[in-house]
């Protein structure tokens, strides 16, 4: 696991360009502490540093091909590169034994095509020094990052985050409000915008050509595959063990060990037990547990620990290090992110980063086999609509009328209550779905009234014609909830203590065979995750399987009702901002009065002004200090 920066500005000298090339691969030294590197072809710069899995002692970047006319740089891993390059050998003179040169030939030889023979997870620069054309290109579910920046008179930057992508350049950088409504409804950007005016990501799936001079050009070499399965459920069950299988063996190639998150969930457990009982792997595992019980999931992942025999690490978080949520936002994602999770996903890599340089993780399991509560939530909807109005009125009453409780959603039945009512206001701002709302339509225009009818497209969605509710929102969470929240959660999270992780859930035989299932075997009324049950029954103890989802939850709503709430006051006062100060205090004054509990929301302003006041800058002077400890 990598990081690369790619340069052409013909307005500054040479010397001058080497220097923004320095400092953007300095920026990102954790994604790579093993080695850097430049290399120069005319006016263009190409940089890399090195996180070394395969081929420790060879396959430096960039690298060239023998005549010097092609240069890549490239960030993931091909799982079955040593099968890909037994297909081109003979056409191709290999000096390496990684991954890297395999990738090299195969977009010599066959161009942008030769990414459909691919399995893992990449984002590469590709410069023809003599068409003088740039190729980048992104996995299919958008694993690895790749932000770029058109410049004037036909210049162009790329990197892999954005703070080392705003060291090649000394253009200012500008809010886009369009982005901002996108933050503000879900939390994340959409799918190919960043925070920033003209500054874009490569789409998931996709490649962009761009030469000096001429407009830029994407092009999709992959979609979501969404033909139905031709056979009887006996059959698609054997189907998905055997490609589940594959997966994970696929995702030990490696030169160093490979450990396992495990946080007692299914998603998670199920590859540690394919690891001890199908592979004869006995990783390493970790955990990171909560003081607060409703967050704690620890004794479940123990539970898998012994039950697998696993060497297993576990580490209980008593506080928050604010200086940690610091580094996180400006110096490793570049722009506001509201999903809190970041920060136990960060203390869970650097804890799985002191004993091992890989681990696996259980993302995409949700998105595939509809696990999120969500799915629940619009079955109950499609029910509830039914009922006559006065009913439906009686109902908000009685839930209204209690207080919601401050605890994690999986714990109490007046919180799922709450939590669906919420789902209800938000229905008419979810259709069509595209992610998880954060405000119904009524609260953003309170909230945000000069941002009412500003925000980006998202990018197509598959046709959907023959889909049904349920899985036209397993479809886009996994075309968009997935690659903006959860995976650059993980990846930003892990890379800044230099810890590749890999998901066998994302394998693309795996979401292909997901995606075919009819939905009704995923899931029947209440209960998802059906398919895997039945596939995978068991692999687990039947405790794990039927235990409550629960997820890496954070105790936000506690913390505003603490010391962060006065932070938060303090920036709604100081922050020149486009948004309703009076209905951010009022907002906040009825979560801490426990009237009703907004402490995801609350996170995601909180963000948003802070990154605000910090004049949007990257790696900022600490603005943390009072957060959370009250130090």
């Amino acid at each position: 696991m990598c990081g690369f920066s790619f340069l052409l500005d013909r307005r500054i000298p040479p010397p001058q360009a080497k220097q923004r090339m320095e400092r953007s691969l300095q920026a990102m030294q954790h994604r790579g502490p093993d080695d850097g590197h430049i290399e120069v072809s005319g006016d263009t710069m190409l940089g890399h540093r090195r996180l070394s899995v395969i081929d420790l002692a060879g396959s430096r970047q960039p690298m060239s091909d023998p005549t010097g006319r092609y240069l890549l740089a490239y960030n993931g891993e091909i799982y079955n590169y040593v099968d890909v390059r037994n297909q081109l050998d003979g056409r191709w003179a290999f000096t390496t034994k990684g991954d890297t040169e395999v990738l090299l030939a195969g977009l010599v030889l066959q161009g942008a095509s030769f990414l459909e023979r691919l399995e893992g997870m990449w984002a590469f620069a590709f410069w023809d020094s003599q068409e003088r054309c740039l190729l980048l290109g992104r996995d299919r579910m958008g694993k690895k990052p790749l932000f770029f920046q058109p410049l004037p008179e036909g210049g162009m930057t790329c990197a892999s985050e954005i703070p080392s992508l705003r060291k090649l350049s000394d253009e200012p950088w500008h809010e886009s409000l369009d982005s901002t409504a996108d933050y503000l409804r879900y939390g994340y950007y959409l799918p190919g915008t960043t925070a920033y005016q003209d500054v874009c990501e490569v789409l998931p799936g996709h490649t962009l050509g761009w030469s000096p001079g001429k407009s830029i050009e994407a092009k999709a070499y992959w979609s979501l595959p969404l033909n139905p399965f031709q056979g009887t459920r006996k059959q698609a069950k054997f189907v998905l063990q055997e490609k589940m299988f594959a997966a994970v063996e696929r995702r030990l190639v490696s030169d160093v060990e490979v450990g396992a998150f495990l946080s007692g969930g299914v998603d998670s457990s199920l590859i540690v037990s394919i690891l001890v009982d199908q592979l004869n792997v006995s990783p390493k595992t970790f955990t990171i547990g909560f003081e607060e019980k409703s967050y704690d999931e620890s004794m479940f992942a123990d539970l898998v620990a012994k039950r697998f025999s696993t060497e297993h690490y576990v580490e209980y978080l008593k506080e928050w290090d604010s200086g940690v949520l610091e580094k996180l936002i400006f110096e490793h994602v570049g722009q506001p992110f509201s999903d809190p999770s970041i920060l136990p996903t960060a203390m869970l890599s650097k804890l799985a980063a002191s004993h091992v340089k890989v681990a696996l993780s259980g993302d995409g399991g949700d998105e595939l086999f509809s696990g999120y509560q969500r799915y629940q939530a619009r079955v109950l909807l499609q029910w509830y609509t039914r009922l006559p109005i006065l009913v439906r009125k009686n109902i908000r009453y009685v839930v209204e009328s209690i207080p919601e409780p401050m605890v994690h959603h999986s714990h109490s039945l007046i919180k799922k209550a709450h939590l669906f009512l919420d789902t209800v206001d938000r229905q008419a701002g979810e259709t069509s779905y595209i992610a998880p709302l954060m405000f119904s339509n009524e609260e953003f225009s309170g909230l945000a009234p000069d941002l009412i009818g500003r925000g980006h497209r998202p990018p197509k969605l598959p046709d959907e014609t023959d889909l049904d509710d349920i899985y036209k929102m397993m479809a886009s969470d996994a075309l968009i909830y997935l690659p903006q929240d959860i995976l650059q959660k993980v990846d930003r999270a892990s890379m800044a203590y230099s810890l590749e992780t890999r998901a066998p859930f994302l394998d693309s035989e795996v979401v292909k065979t997901a995606f075919s299932i009819p939905r009704q075997w995923h899931r029947r009324g209440m209960v998802g995750k059906r398919m895997l049950r039945e596939t995978f029954s068991g692999f687990l103890p039947d405790n794990i399987w039927k235990r409550r989802k629960q997820g890496l939850g954070v105790p936000v709503g506690r913390w505003f009702r603490e010391n962060l709430g006065r932070e938060l006051e303090g920036l709604i006062e100081d922050v020149d901002m486009p948004l309703n100060k009076l209905w951010l205090k009022e907002m906040l004054v009825s979560h801490r009065e426990n009237k009703r509990d907004q402490g995801l929301q609350l996170w995601m302003i909180y963000i948003y002004l802070l990154w605000k006041r910090n004049g949007m800058c990257i790696g900022a002077e600490s603005q943390l200090a009072n957060m959370i400890s009250g130090k």
